[in-house]
């Protein structure tokens, strides 16, 4: 039966690559990266409503009116990495991308266990610790630099500097454990799993529309066109059952396999389903070879988030 919790785990973290893929598709439909993320969300939003409504979790709802503000905020979290998921993989791939993701991820997780921060209980640091952070460092190192001459739509739009992107991959990757301590908190009150990623989706939403709403009024993106999403393929719609799949899917795991497992099995999936979608072109994305020295890359990235994780 544990085996069946580890694999579940693998397969979710795979569902963070998958969904920012499909998203592309949803973004070339929608004409705005911003326009995009706000009908991921709200899909994700609404499919957890369905979910709480059938399990009845709903009445938790009542139990927020307590609740510090702060904890209500995890759902900022997810507009940030949806939007820079879309925005990142057409220019570093997808491979690259999640490896920048894995990587803030590790940093942060380090950060939030060191410092003990935001109710996270304090952990020491260890060699294997230490390890595995130089380890990932130099693996995600390996991978930007094994891209060497690919296409790039950033090389295309006139700028030679990655620096700006990759900046955005690490800091989109830091705020996925800044998140999920805010939601533990948070669920320490609610209980209800599938309530608090409600909240959380909801919060995430509305932060969405707020940026839509104030880009459009500085005229800093195009207005969401919505008659194309008809000539979408259907599985531009997957991003949202992903995102909502992955939340909970996470808060379930957790008490049975434990966290630093959780996280180690799904940093896992990402990266070999973000190999994958390189590897092969899935979902229209263009197609980047594994060369040795990205696949050696990718090694040493997993091998690294592993020794941190489950040292």
């Amino acid at each position: 039966m544990e085996a069946i919790f580890l694999l579940s785990a693998v397969a979710v973290g795979g569902l963070l690559a998958v969904q920012a893929s499909v998203n592309l598709q949803l973004t070339r439909a929608v004409g705005t990266p911003y326009g995009a993320s706000t009908l991921q969300l709200a899909v994700a939003a609404v499919l957890l409503l369905v979910v709480a409504g059938v399990a009845g979790q709903l009445g938790a709802l009542g139990e927020l009116a307590g609740v510090a503000p702060w904890k209500l905020l995890g759902g900022i979290a997810s507009p940030i990495y949806i939007t820079s998921a879309i925005l990142l993989f057409p220019r570093l791939g997808a491979l690259a991308s999640v490896g920048l993701f894995v990587t803030g991820q590790v940093l942060a997780s380090l950060a939030l266990d060191f410092g003990g921060l935001l109710g996270v209980p304090r952990e020491p640091a260890s060699i294997g610790v230490v390890v595995g952070a130089v380890a990932v460092l130099v693996g995600i190192t390996a991978v930007i630099r094994g891209q060497g001459g690919a296409a790039s739509t950033a090389a295309s739009e006139g700028s030679t500097a990655r620096g700006p992107w990759i900046a955005l991959g690490l800091t989109a990757g830091a705020v996925l454990p800044i998140q999920g301590a805010i939601n533990a908190a948070l669920r320490r009150e609610v209980r209800e799993p599938i309530t608090v990623a409600l909240v959380s989706f909801t919060v995430a939403t509305v932060t969405i529309v707020v940026v839509l709403l104030g880009l459009l009024a500085l005229n800093r993106t195009p207005r969401p066109q919505l008659r194309p999403l008809r000539g979408m393929p259907w599985w531009g719609w997957l991003g949202g059952a992903a995102a909502a799949t992955y939340v909970t899917a996470t808060f379930l795991l957790i008490p049975v396999v434990g966290a630093a497992t959780t996280v180690a099995l799904t940093v896992t999936g990402q990266q070999i389903a973000s190999a994958a979608v390189d590897q092969y072109g899935l979902f229209r994305l263009p197609s980047r070879r594994l060369t040795p020295s990205r696949l050696a890359g990718l090694a040493v990235l997993l091998g690294g988030s592993l020794l941190v994780q489950l040292s």
